[in-house]
């Protein structure tokens, strides 16, 4: 898998916003390779680290990648403060790396 952000999930605010960013989405082929690693057990599911994010920082939930190189996860929140928070969280363990505010 070639090293890049694999957009998991878009944007979930507006259709401007995700045109804003413009992100790429991930192929048929990375999806595969992504589920196959939670299959696998390479990598913990995506539901985990955003339900443990939200438990952190109730909000709405904007962006949430992987980058493939790194085994990170990496969540986006905004709370109902404008505040848009930043996770970390190791892919293969689930376990919260950082969490800062986003610039």
């Amino acid at each position: 898998m070639p090293h890049c952000l694999l957009p998991l999930l878009l944007l979930l605010s507006s259709p401007q916003a995700a045109e804003a960013r413009r992100e790429t989405p991930p192929t048929p082929v990375q999806q595969r390779e992504v589920r196959d690693a939670v299959r696998a057990g390479r990598i913990v599911p995506l539901q985990q680290v955003v339900a443990d994010a939200l438990r952190r920082y109730p909000g709405t939930l904007i962006e949430v990648e992987l980058d493939d190189e790194d085994y990170e996860y990496e969540v986006e929140i905004l709370g109902p403060d404008g505040v848009v928070m930043e996770f970390e969280y190791d892919a293969r363990t689930g376990r919260l790396k950082k969490m800062e505010v986003d610039d």
